[in-house]
């Protein structure tokens, strides 16, 4: 039986998902599930643990490897299982001679020192692009560009399970994305831990902007160029004049806010304030109307009281959200905000509750107001997506990878339905 990959979390998580099949089975690895781990909540762990659990019944004979951001902030957690075979860390899951050398120990036994391989990713300085020459089951294909974290936000343990912030070279991005349009996909999304601060460690500091000019120019046959989670206060003067001239450019922004409250965005130790959010969401519509925001929002941040929450709540209209990530807060050990006085359990699920009736209703603002429009869609069989990321039904199956005009005929409250 072949190599499966389960992956939580994000969409570097995604990209790097295909590198871990690949060269799993490139080494000959087989019969083995890959956890691709998240370690973003205490929930996200209990999801990966029960899944675990869950396939290690359905299929008893099978390795079971967990990798990923939680593997490497909780080794001993995965350790302790006993329906875990192997625990990899980050700096080690996308290496070819891991899966080769995982294989031999694999074929010759293995003693219980060998179980968890993790090293410190503090001293890490590179970061290399994960070649990957197709992604299974897709149209989009997921393109690493940058790795770790140099900032450390009270709430976050991802930079602890990432390193410091690293760069793939321009030269390596172009010539990847150049090598997935030659195996015909027609959409690349640009993923990163942290994606604006990109190129802050390359010979001469080049910016976001620059890069996806260089893509927009060295690769004419790529129809669409996405941006995954940035940071709305990195983004460069480059960057949103590509977004206003390069039609390419996909008009779709997913930011990281995570709380409309000044003194919690303090406490948060966030690099923006709320009024900036607010600048930034209405300077980017006036460069290019037909722009669609996300939002991630953590609700029940620890000593948030209801008239804070309000504020993150008003800044769904406030900066014209559509796509809601919401969180109820997780205290992850080890962080500064796990000290903090909690809003406690129930009041964040309160919050999240509201915070996502609220992003409903915005969604469903969004999609009425589509009904009755022609819009450019990506075919993904049954489904598409618009320029915008809006997901549409399709009324008839189309050959994945399609770009196509359609009717929209009407929404069912969480995506347009084609005519």
């Amino acid at each position: 039986m072949s190599v499966e990959v389960v992956t939580f979390g994000c969409r570097l998580n995604a990209a790097e998902s295909e590198t871990l099949r690949h060269q799993a089975g490139a080494a000959g690895l087989a019969n083995a599930v890959i956890f691709n781990s998240c370690a973003v909540t205490a929930e996200a762990v209990a999801q990966a643990r029960q899944n675990i659990r869950r396939v290690k019944r359905e299929r008893p004979d099978a390795k079971i490897i967990v990798t990923g951001c939680a593997a490497q902030t909780e080794p001993a957690t995965f350790s302790r299982m006993p329906e875990v075979d192997r625990v990899i860390g980050n700096a080690f899951k996308t290496s070819p001679e891991s899966w080769a050398g995982l294989k031999r120990s694999f074929d010759f036994g293995v003693s219980a020192e060998e179980k968890v391989r993790i090293s410190d990713l503090e001293s890490m300085r590179e970061t290399a692009l994960h070649l990957a020459s197709g992604f299974e089951g897709r149209t989009r294909a997921f393109v690493q560009v940058q790795n770790g974290c140099d900032h450390r936000c009270t709430f976050c343990i991802i930079p602890y399970g990432r390193g410091p912030s690293r760069s793939v070279p321009m030269g390596d991005v172009v010539a990847q994305i150049r090598t997935l349009v030659e195996n015909s996909y027609r959409e690349v999304v640009l993923t990163g831990v942290d994606l604006t601060a990109w190129g802050a460690d390359l010979p001469g500091s080049p910016r976001l902007g620059a890069l996806a000019r260089a893509i927009l120019k060295h690769v004419p046959e790529l129809p669409r160029l996405r941006l995954s989670s940035i940071d709305s206060v990195e983004a460069d003067s480059d960057l949103l004049k590509a977004f206003a001239e390069e039609e390419r450019l996909m008009p779709h922004l997913h930011l990281s806010l995570q709380a409309g409250d000044d003194l919690i965005l303090k406490r948060m130790k966030r690099r923006h304030l709320r009024a900036q959010s607010v600048a930034f969401c209405e300077e980017m519509r006036r460069l290019r109307p037909d722009v669609v925001f996300g939002a991630d929002i953590i609700a029940g941040f620890p000593t948030e009281t209801e008239a804070q929450f309000r504020n993150s709540l008003a800044l769904v209209e406030d900066c014209g959200l559509t796509f809601l990530h919401v969180f109820p807060f997780s205290a992850r050990a080890g962080t500064p905000a796990a000290k903090m006085p909690q809003a406690g359990r129930a009041a964040a699920k309160e919050r999240a509750r509201r915070l996502r009736e609220k992003g409903d209703l915005a969604l469903r603002r969004h999609l009425a107001g589509k009904v009755g429009s022609r819009l450019r869609v990506l075919a993904e069989r049954n489904t598409a997506r618009c320029d915008d990321f809006t997901e549409v039904k399709l009324a008839r199956e189309l050959e994945a990878g399609t770009i196509r005009e359609i009717a929209v005929a009407g929404h069912d409250g969480k995506r347009l339905l084609a005519a």
